[in-house]
């Protein structure tokens, strides 16, 4: 069994296949017949599991197996704890309402690595940093989510699978690391 750990570049797409304007996965992985356990969005960047085990795959993506996915969201605007709170209930999205998920403010990361090319900074108009924990992974939903309650992502980092840390792991963006089989981590998955 290999898995491993990437980190995804913002811009790139979670498929191995060229894509006619941005990067795709081939371009960070070089080892063969393994593929994304879960996805990131192209506008998203940080921890991405790949793995040749298709029973493995399956534990770390679908949401029955109620894995953690933790989430730095830069939003733009200044949240109150109630706000928070209302991510934490669910949101309803229009198609589906958000399981319960934790939401907390964090500090601003000043041990995150700079994105390439960089937000668009806004004198005017505050951002503030969040984590938001999910079991579930549906396309855009932290971004659907803090939009919801008024709070739109300006920049989103997955920094954790179950136990697994990206920032733990020293990975800068398009770095991989092959974990082993039997990790520390392996029972939480």
């Amino acid at each position: 069994m290999t898995l491993l750990a990437l980190n995804k570049p913002y811009g790139t797409i979670c498929q191995f296949s060229p894509h006619e304007a941005r990067p795709s996965l081939a371009e960070w992985v070089r080892v063969p017949g393994v593929y994304p356990a879960g996805r990131l969005d192209s506008d998203s960047e940080g921890l991405l599991l790949l793995t040749d085990d298709g029973a493995l795959q399956a534990r770390i993506a679908e949401p029955r197996h109620k894995l953690v996915k933790r989430y730095w969201a830069q939003v733009e605007g200044e949240p109150r704890a109630a706000d928070l709170k209302a991510l934490a209930r669910g949101v309803d999205l229009g198609d589906y309402v958000t399981q319960p998920c934790r939401a907390e403010f964090v500090e601003p990361p000043d041990t995150l690595w700079a994105r390439n090319p960089p937000i668009r900074y806004r004198a005017t108009i505050p951002a503030t940093w969040i984590e938001v924990s999910i079991t579930e992974g549906k396309n855009r939903q932290v971004r659907r989510m803090t939009a919801a309650v008024g709070f739109p992502t300006l920049r989103l980092v997955r920094v954790g699978i179950g136990a697994l840390d990206i920032l733990s792991l020293g990975l800068e963006p398009g770095d991989t690391l092959e974990l082993p089989a039997r990790a520390p981590w392996d029972g939480v998955v």
